[in-house]
């Protein structure tokens, strides 16, 4: 399976300059000062460079939500029990939760991916892709082997595969999992060198006092594993989650494809930096949708070297955030479509240096 994966990645291609300049050309035409529009016009010349094409064009989004469990529950680090990862599943399956509703706005379809729940769920428009029940307890021992990772993020791959059979042009990752702050606290931690305190956040809104038990259990999970810091795969195994593994696996899927993947919080952060490591040309398909209110979400998007469109306080999680940016990615290519140059309006343009 891994040399199955290491064949993949090769194929991922470099974004087309060429395409990049002539959509750079394209924007210093307009009617308006040149870089003007900031992350509009930086957005619409990486999707000229994803796609090949100067003036880019999408049809179908999706947002794909993938769900796992995490065995690290046991050690009391959420505020919520880990009963709700189900029960949020068949939420998304209903489309009454946050992410649907902003989905139906940005006209794009919710993907529920089951690749880790600790439960047996049934739905006919539910993906069932389980590797496992729930990821093992990471205190004690690797949440994974590194052949469920693989599993994990060949699935990814796969679901984007399909997708774009489909008529998929666009993705955004989301998540649900109790515990995953911690897996990709833990993630970030040693990925990156940052010490623990500094990586670890509030998550779903636990006191001080579970706080500095969260920290621990981290610290505690890194000492027991002792995870290669230079190995991903490794990191990712034995303190990673299933849908992280998953998420890991949609954001190279997109890289592979020529794809653009726009990734939501802190979680799929995680997951974009372990993509990141594994094939780096990846990062060039990525999108960083907003800056989420969760400790270390800056220190992950840095790593990454990816700056978010939004800073909305938001650390919902499920893909909202990602969704979000649909529309700002829409209005970039709205721009480059719609906006008169100024030979067409007629408008003086400043003169060269």
């Amino acid at each position: 399976m891994q040399q199955s994966l290491d064949l993949l990645l090769k194929e991922i291609k470099p974004l087309d300059q060429e395409a990049i300049a002539a959509a750079g050309r394209h924007l210093d035409q307009l009617t308006k000062p040149p870089g003007s529009l900031g992350k509009l016009e930086d957005t619409a010349r990486q999707l000229a460079g994803i796609t090949g094409e100067t003036i880019a064009e999408f049809g179908k989004k999706a947002v794909i939500v993938m769900a796992g469990d995490h065995g690290v529950c046991e050690e009391g680090i959420s505020a919520f029990p880990a009963e709700v990862t189900p029960q949020m599943v068949l939420n998304f399956l209903s489309g009454g939760a946050a992410v649907n509703v902003l989905a139906r706005q940005a006209g794009a379809d919710v993907v529920c991916v089951d690749i880790g729940v600790n439960a047996d769920l049934e739905h006919p428009q539910l993906y069932s892709r389980k590797v496992r029940k729930g990821t093992r307890n990471m205190m004690r021992g690797p949440a994974m082997t590194e052949q469920e990772a693989l599993e994990a993020i060949h699935i990814g791959i796969d679901l984007v595969k399909d997708l774009v059979a489909d008529g998929y042009t666009m993705f955004a990752t989301g998540e649900m999992g109790i515990g995953n702050t911690t897996a990709s606290s833990a993630l970030l931690a040693v990925l990156t060198g940052t010490d623990v305190a500094g990586a670890v956040g509030r998550g779903t809104g636990i006191d001080n006092e579970m706080l500095r038990h969260k920290q621990e259990v981290i610290e505690r999970a890194i000492e027991v594993n002792k995870p290669d810091a230079s190995n991903p795969f490794d990191v990712l195994a034995k303190l990673g989650g299933l849908e992280i593994a998953g998420l890991t696996g949609v954001i190279l899927g997109a890289a592979l494809y020529r794809k653009p993947v726009v990734i939501d919080g802190f979680i799929s952060s995680a997951a974009a930096l372990v993509a990141s490591r594994i094939a780096p040309q990846s990062a060039s398909y990525i999108i960083a949708s907003h800056l989420s209110h969760e400790q270390g979400h800056a220190r992950l998007l840095e790593a990454i070297g990816l700056s978010p469109m939004l800073r909305m306080d938001m650390r919902l999680g499920e893909g909202t955030g990602a969704v979000l940016a649909f529309s700002l990615i829409e209005a970039s290519i709205r721009i480059m479509k719609e906006m008169a140059t100024f030979t067409s309006a007629g408008v003086s343009q400043a003169p060269s240096e």
